[in-house]
């Protein structure tokens, strides 16, 4: 059984003294969870060791939400992935649909970075997803299809397990709209059809999570959608005591 992932994606929120009471929140809550899935947080870079310190000798987990795929060099304003590794992170989220709108990033780009942090020991969250225009026209697997196959195409079939994959459709970001859970459920199935090949017929292993306007009122459905394993939240992920409760729902599954 594959465990369940709960992933904050903070954003462009917080400074290192609002991480730091966040954190301490956040453990005080968890300590009171008997939930199974394994909680990561993704902060600004600015935060990443408040957090990974406020950690410490918890089952909590600090990630990242980028880094360049260099391994050092001229690059202003970037971090390698050695840089995160340092500082303990052990998930990267990579190719966020904000990444791709807002600062160009292409699927050749977001590959080489899936790449690169496999071969680092940190472990990849992959975001794939749809526009609200490609949705309606039908074209939501064809479009996720693509996406998987090229921004994967780098790793050789026993390095895709340590890939999670996160279905963020478009229109569901920061819109307070979601897919149902029957449409996570759909997309999860569709995504392992599409990486058999590639994984020599064995996807188990892989996780993929949902992401998109994930909140306490809505998680439930979401947690107990076939073949989805986890969820990536964004602004609900704020408040820890919203957090929380998201990642109570994983105590019923």
């Amino acid at each position: 059984m594959r465990q369940p992932l709960v992933v904050a994606n903070w954003k462009m929120n917080m400074t290192s003294p609002e991480a730091s009471v966040y954190c301490q929140r956040l453990r005080t809550l968890m300590q009171e969870t008997t939930t199974p899935a394994e909680v990561v947080v993704c902060p600004p870079y600015t935060a990443i060791e408040v957090v990974r310190a406020a950690f410490v000798g918890s089952d909590l987990a600090v990630g990242a939400q980028n880094f360049y795929p260099a391994p050092k060099g001229a690059y202003t304003g970037e971090v390698s992935i050695s840089m995160l590794k340092a500082l303990d992170c052990r998930y990267v989220i990579v190719g966020h649909s904000e990444r791709r709108l807002r600062f160009g990033e292409t699927a050749e780009t977001i590959g080489e970075k899936v790449k690169v942090a496999v071969e680092h020991g940190i472990t990849p969250i992959l975001c794939v997803g749809e526009t609200m225009s490609e949705r309606s026209l039908g074209m939501t697997e064809k479009v996720i299809g693509q996406q998987l196959l090229t921004c994967l195409k780098h790793l050789q079939s026993d390095q895709l397990a340590q890939v999670v994959v996160a279905y963020e459709p478009l229109w569901a970001i920061g819109t307070g709209r979601s897919a149902t859970a029957k449409d996570a459920a759909q997309l999860a199935t569709y995504a392992r059809q599409r990486l058999q090949r590639l994984m020599n017929g064995d996807t188990d292993a892989m996780r993929i999570l949902y992401g998109g306007s994930v909140a306490p009122d809505n998680i439930a459905e979401f947690a107990a959608a076939d073949g989805v394993d986890g969820v990536l939240v964004g602004g609900a992920s704020l408040d820890p005591d919203k957090f929380q409760a998201i990642a109570r729902a994983y105590e019923v599954k």
